[in-house]
């Protein structure tokens, strides 16, 4: 006799689901927090003044996900759907971003896998790209880090 195993949904759904429950702009304005937070030295010093005045999208296509972020008085803000088209559009899928953004993987090799894709503005690309090969973040995350790496290694189970 076999014995019935219920299939959980995989993250990217859930994701998606709980992301369509919100409108974009609010995870949008919880995203521009953590990253002003995060990246607060690197506002300071002026290091993301080129994107003063860009809109940049950042699309995560398997969870159904877009954020349109600029800069604004030094800080990153969320932008909704409406306005100007973005001069820079990055996407990806969750796994891809998470590899990143744990450092698993750098852009260049996400991006010439075509797992990563840039449009528009190529030159705010290679700034946007430049800068996040540029962070040392390891001593800011610390505990985070690992989280991320778990999270990553979990969603690659479902990529």
């Amino acid at each position: 006799m076999k014995h019935f195993r219920p299939s959980l949904p995989s993250p990217m759904l859930v994701l998606s689901a709980v992301g369509q429950l919100f409108p974009t702009r609010i995870h949008g304005e919880v995203l521009a927090r953590v990253l002003n937070r995060l990246l607060a030295p690197e506002l300071a010093d002026g290091e993301l003044d080129f994107l003063n005045g860009q809109i940049v999208l950042i699309e995560v296509i398997d969870a159904r996900i877009r954020y349109r972020l600029t800069l604004r008085n030094g800080m990153l803000a969320a932008l909704g759907d409406d306005g100007p088209p973005a001069a820079l559009r990055i996407g990806g899928n969750v796994h891809d971003f998470l590899l990143l953004a744990s450092r698993q993987e750098d852009a260049d090799t996400l991006f010439f896998h075509r797992r990563l894709t840039l449009g528009g503005n190529t030159e705010l690309g290679l700034y946007v790209k430049n800068f996040l090969d540029s962070l040392e973040l390891e001593e800011r995350l610390g505990p985070v880090l690992k989280l991320l790496h778990g999270a990553t290694t979990w969603v690659g189970r479902f990529a």
